[in-house]
Formats: C-alpha cells, structure tokens, sequence
C-alpha cells in the first residue's frame, strides 16, 4: 500500500514538460501543420494545394479542415482518401485525370466542383447521401448521362453540365434547383417530363447544343422560369409546324429568352414593366420579319473618313475665318482646311468661291487689260465692279493732261 501510494505521488510538472506531455498524448495528429507543398489561411482550416503537380493526396492535412483546393494537379485516383474530413464544406478537384467522382466524399460538403477531368458518368450513389450539397460543377468532361435517385440532393441549388456529351436533357434532375447548365452538349430533344417537378427553377442554359425543333410544352411547367438561352442552336426554320408550339409558349412566358428561334433579335419580345412590378417580354410574332426597317440613308453631313472623294471636295476660302458653333464667324486666327464636327457644304459642281484671277499677258496688276486702260490691268471683282484706280495713277493722269493743255 505504501509502494502505491509512493507511486502515485508524483512531482508537479513544469508548463513545458505538461505541454510536451499533451503532445505525446495527442499523437502524431496533434503535430499536424500545413503541408509544405500547400498554403494555409484561417488556423490551416483553408487549405490550398492547386497547381503543385500533384499526384497523390498530400500529408498532414489537419482533419477539421474546411475548404481544400486540389485543382490542376495529376490527381487520378481519390476514393475513400477523403472520407476523414468530416468538417469539410468545399472541394476543389477541376482540372485533374479523375475518371470517376471519388467515393466516399464527406458528406458535409456544399460545393464541389470537378470541372475539366474525364469522368464518364455519375452513378447514382456518388452524390445519394449528400444532403448538404448546393453547388455541383461537373462541366468539361466526358458525362454522357448522370442518375439522380428521386427525393436526394434536396440542397441542391445550382447543377453545371455544361461542355459535355448528353444527347437528352437528363431525367430525375433534383427538385430544387434553381440554375441549370446545359449548354455545349449535343442535344437534340427534351423527354416529356424531364422538367415537370422542377419548379423553383429560374435559370435554364441550352444554347450551343444541336436543337432542331422542342416542344414548347417541355418547359409548361417551369413556373419559376426567368431566364431561358436558346441561341446557337440549329433550328429547323422552314418547319413551321415543329416550332408551333415552343413559339406559342414564348409568347405566354415571362421569361427572358436569349437567342430567338428563326428570329433576328438576340432577344425575344421586348421588355414591359407590369403593374405588379415584375418585367413581362411579349415575344414578337410567329413568321414575322423582326428586323427593324432600315430608315432612308440621311445626307452626308459629316466625314470621318480621311479620303474624300472627288464628287465631295471642299474647297475652303481662305479670306474667311471658319464659322464658330452658333454659324457665325470666329474669331479670325490661322486656318488650314480640316474636317470638323461642323459638317461642311458638299457639292458635285464646280465652287463658286472667288478666286484670284491670274495675271493677264498684258497687264501687270493681276487682271487682264482693260478697255482703254493704257497696258494698266485692273482685277474685276463679281460684287463691286471696277476697282478705283489707285491716287498715284489719277495724279499722273491730272499732270500729262495739263502739259497737253499747256502746248495747244
């Protein structure tokens, strides 16, 4: 008795052997620090592994973490390696040479992403026990169908399908989802049904698939649509009648259509606010030319081109100072002909702008000689006539003709 009472009568440790005793205790996952292939944030709960070449999962990630991006690594193989993390909320896995979506994900996740791997299909117990799940990116693979079983993903909010190999829109798709991306597929039709219980459904991307003709009742029951992408799309026009009933559809719908069949617009109908507050667009008739009538060409008033043709040549007077904005004339400074925002006067006949006549052969003052102007050439204006000639010609006229009058 005395022996186990000596025993059990142990000195009082120091704060570092305690410390150091924890840490024997805790084992080797109570050492756990950030990978040095990795980067951490927020207590090494966000880990960040992308682009590292990786092709095995790292060591020594902590298991509460709750974020974890393994994009653009060499990933191939993950299943059941994840399981463990039972803290985890997001996944990271796009752009790795996953063939499958691994098994075994925790089921706490609300975002996976797996974008840009080769994943073939999606079985349907890869996401039966995720009830958590809102966001699930499986765009730029290889999917030619995927299977939901009926009541599961509940959470599930927005679905991206995109660039993938689905003929058929997919069936079983859950109830409450609000975006769904199906654009860059080869589609060809929508199975009756496909989209009837989905009615909180606001978003809906179909272009860039291979759409011929759709049933306009396909999307009768999507009550919740706002948004519907239609163009890209080969749409067989001349068959009237395989269109009749999605184009009556579009015209009963709120919903704002991108890439009307067989129409010119971008947009089908133009937009109404209605009294309750909420945008209605009226889709413009069935067969009807909707391009907008090109309005008669305007006359040329300005050039932004710096050729000028010969039937549209300018010629700018260089006496007169250009016309200021109100048409009056500015004040007068240096001008060298140049296309303004003020639109000149075009015209295909010759300017009637005045121009300095040349010199006649005779004269020697810029004019041809005049009628009985002694050799003197006088310049001829279209306005004032004869100019006066100047006071140093009338006084020599004055003193020739007093002389004369002197000899007689």
């Amino acid at each position: 008795m005395k022996k186990m009472r000596r025993v059990l009568k142990m000195p009082p440790c120091t704060h570092l052997s305690c410390v150091l005793m924890l840490l024997l205790l805790l084992g080797r996952g109570g050492l756990s620090v950030c990978p040095p292939m990795c980067s951490c944030a927020r207590g090494h709960r966000t880990v960040d592994c992308s682009g590292r070449g990786l092709s095995l999962l790292p060591d020594g990630l902590q298991h509460n973490i709750r974020a974890l991006n393994l994009s653009r690594n060499r990933l191939h193989d993950l299943d059941g390696k994840l399981a463990h993390f039972t803290h985890l909320r997001a996944l990271d896995l796009s752009h790795n040479r996953l063939s499958r979506l691994p098994a075994g994900l925790p089921r706490a996740l609300w975002d996976v992403h797996a974008a840009g791997n080769r994943l073939r299909q999606l079985e349907k117990n890869d996401t039966a026990y995720h009830w958590n799940l809102r966001a699930l990116d499986l765009s730029a693979n290889q999917l030619e169908r995927v299977v939901f079983i009926n009541n599961t993903l509940t959470g599930l909010l927005s679905l991206n399908l995109s660039h993938n190999k689905f003929w058929t829109v997919p069936t079983n798709m859950p109830t409450n989802l609000e975006t769904v991306d199906l654009s860059h597929n080869y589609l060809v039709q929508i199975l009756p049904g496909s989209l009837d219980r989905m009615g909180r459904l606001a978003q809906l991307y179909l272009h860039g698939n291979r759409f011929a003709a759709a049933d306009g009742q396909a999307f009768a029951k999507l009550h919740g649509l706002r948004l519907l992408t239609l163009y890209d799309n080969p749409w067989a026009c001349e068959d009237a009648e395989g269109l009749r009933d999605l184009l009556d559809w579009m015209r009963l719908t709120s919903a704002r259509i991108l890439g009307c069949p067989c129409h010119t617009h971008p947009v089908c109908g133009e937009a109404h606010l209605t009294s309750t507050g909420s945008w209605h667009y009226t889709l413009h008739p069935a067969g009807a030319d909707t391009r907008r009538a090109r309005p008669s060409r305007p006359p040329m008033q300005a050039v932004t081109s710096g050729f000028l043709s010969k039937s549209a040549l300018v010629i700018p007077d260089p006496t007169r100072p250009p016309p200021g904005p109100d048409g009056n004339p500015a004040p007068s400074r240096s001008h060298h002909p140049s296309l303004t925002s003020t639109p000149p006067t075009f015209s295909t006949r010759m300017s009637t702008t005045p121009r300095p006549r040349r010199a006649g052969k005779a004269g020697g003052v810029g004019g041809e000689a005049g009628e009985g102007g002694a050799g003197l050439g006088v310049a001829r204006s279209r306005s004032d006539g004869l100019k006066a000639p100047p006071p140093s010609i009338i006084a020599l006229t004055v003193f020739l003709t007093v002389i004369s009058l002197k000899k007689f």
